[in-house]
């Protein structure tokens, strides 16, 4: 069963990217967790360098995701880019390794009719940089988020939305699964060393 990482490019308490995610993880059938970028500090290669030691929040971001099996990453699009804390998340995982290989699948939100593309094709731009397996058939940019959300319940409640995060969702599972395999075959056609 796959494990899921999920990790929100917003920080605001009622943020519609969150809520978003928030429903995204109901609609995952496996174990899920959530990522907490807020407390990371500003990227700093003096911090991450030979015989540092990294501080505890980048340690924590990098375990979690070392042991997830497929990242979903949920963002919203700050003046048609990343949001900042976002981007800082993934610049503390670049040469650190555990998104290499790791299936993932990128979903903005916006009240404007784009969905979020811009971010959307900068954090796939990013990943793919990073070796991360994006998952294209996983990936959506979800436009007027807006109406499509609940305000009490904070998840979103139009038929369509939920519809399509299932689709996304099923994807990421079965490239996941694939990934899996195909590394598990991998080793197996090694030969043991003498």
């Amino acid at each position: 069963m796959t494990r899921l990482l999920a990790v929100s490019g917003s920080l605001r308490a009622r943020s519609a990217n969150g809520a978003v995610l928030r429903s995204a993880l109901e609609l995952f059938d496996g174990p899920t967790a959530t990522a907490d970028i807020g407390a990371l500090p500003h990227f700093n290669p003096d911090l991450d360098g030979e015989g540092a030691t990294p501080p505890a929040p980048v340690a924590a971001l990098r375990t979690a995701v070392a042991g997830a099996d497929a990242l979903l990453i949920v963002s919203p699009e700050y003046a048609h880019g990343v949001p900042g804390v976002l981007k800082n998340a993934l610049d503390w995982l670049v040469s650190s390794g555990e998104c290499v290989g790791k299936p993932v699948a990128v979903i903005t939100a916006s009240p404007f009719p784009t969905g979020g593309d811009h971010a959307n094709a900068q954090l796939r731009e990013t990943l793919r940089m990073m070796t991360g397996k994006v998952v294209a058939d996983a990936c959506r940019e979800i436009p007027a988020i807006g109406p499509k959300i609940d305000p009490a319940t904070e998840r979103v409640t139009d038929g369509p939305t939920l519809a399509d995060l299932r689709t996304a969702l099923a994807h990421l599972a079965t490239a996941t699964t694939e990934a899996a395999e195909a590394a598990e075959a991998a080793t197996a056609d090694v030969p043991a060393t003498p």
